[in-house]
């Protein structure tokens, strides 16, 4: 059996229902890590479980780049899809509503509902679009440390979170050092190859080009979604694996007429790929896209001085994941940064899953990676 199949659902597995999200939002100026600053901020986020008494029991889950704050749940009875880890928590799931608290929020650039590029400037009642200071996942973290202190929580037990979210996850551990019992980070590492990088230039190349971008003025529903949308194509390739891809769709051709040759649509993994990109257009802003894979970009933990020197802050034990076909991040860099922490007598450990489904093998139901999250929470 691979590891990836569908894992057989626990018998006293539950769902958390009907959820609804909510704002946080702080009237004092946030100064960004590169020196700039906005009046003000709001993050949504959705919660699941109940916070205990001692405010002990508390999990804040971060998202990866195209995702948000809704993990869980459904917002209504005619809603279709489940929130993009609804399988991993719940009740009786890995993470357990009937044990934790569980905190989920879009992040401090994100376009679903938290200050962005797209968000109302107060002090000029227009988009900030590219005034909008730089960012980096440092600010992230801050701006949801504002959001745990309005729970009155001083002590998180877990951070966690895959890609995107594992780096804001380390982010955590290196930062706020006191504020957490555990971290789970999967699928994720200590900075951007090469190569990572340039897929996500050439990404944003995409956008740039693109005429409707209008050096990002462009009105909202009007944007360069051509450009977003080969953006998006692009990256869901770094997101899966060649051994994933070819068992799914191999050289499968569509049917219908095959006299129209040239540049239509002729094999099914084509037709995959602009649907991912038509479908992410409607729910995701150019602008934010451009800041959140520079923030990614710039991601190092290697700097300013060593890896070992950033990582000594950290004192909670951790769990850091990596999968074989992850070839976006690779498991050598999410094995690296455990091998740093272990070099400074950390709580540390490295596990890696055979799993064929690429980077977003951590978003599949796997009973390894059940069982893992589940022992680590539970320790």
């Amino acid at each position: 059996m691979n590891d990836s199949e569908q894992a057989p659902l626990i018998s006293d597995e539950g769902e958390v229902g009907f959820v609804e999200y909510q704002d946080f939002v702080s009237k004092e100026p946030f100064n960004f890590e590169s020196g700039g600053s906005i009046p003000e901020l709001t993050l949504r986020y959705e919660t699941y479980g109940h916070l205990n008494a001692a405010k002990d029991n508390a999990i804040l889950i971060c998202h990866a780049l195209s995702g948000d704050h809704h993990c869980a749940g459904v917002h209504g009875i005619d809603e279709r899809k489940q929130g993009w880890w609804n399988f991993m928590v719940g009740p009786g799931k890995p993470i357990d509503t009937t044990r934790y608290f569980v905190i989920c929020s879009n992040v401090l650039g994100g376009c679903q509902g938290s200050t962005g590029p797209g968000s109302i400037n107060p002090e000029t009642g227009k988009p900030y679009n590219l005034d909008f200071p730089k960012l980096t996942v440092r600010d992230m973290v801050r701006a949801q440390s504002l959001l745990i202190d309005s729970f009155g929580i001083d002590r998180l037990h877990a951070v966690i979170g895959g890609s995107m979210g594992g780096m804001q996850t380390l982010q955590w551990a290196i930062d706020f050092p006191d504020r957490l019992g555990r971290y789970i980070a999967l699928a994720s590492g200590a900075r951007h190859t090469a190569q990572a990088i340039a897929f996500n230039d050439t990404g944003r190349q995409a956008i740039i080009s693109d005429p409707e971008w209008k050096e990002g003025n462009y009105e909202p529903d009007q944007g360069p979604a051509q450009g977003l949308a080969v953006a998006r194509m692009m990256a869901h390739i770094t997101y899966l694996s060649d051994v994933g891809m070819e068992s799914k769709f191999g050289r499968k051709r569509r049917s219908g007429d095959q006299s129209r040759e040239h540049f239509e649509v002729e094999f099914e993994v084509e037709s995959y790929l602009r649907y991912q990109g038509a479908s992410f257009v409607t729910r995701f802003d150019a602008n934010t896209y451009l800041y959140l894979t520079k923030a990614l970009d710039r991601f190092d933990l290697h700097s300013p001085e060593s890896l070992d020197a950033t990582l000594s802050s950290v004192t909670a034990p951790g769990l850091v994941v990596g999968f074989t076909s992850d070839w976006l991040y690779p498991p050598q860099g999410n094995r690296e940064v455990v091998e740093a922490l272990l070099r400074l007598g950390k709580d540390a450990t490295y596990a890696e899953l055979a799993m064929d489904f690429g980077h977003d093998s951590f978003l599949l139901r796997a009973p390894q990676l059940y069982e893992l999250m589940h022992r680590f929470l539970s320790r």
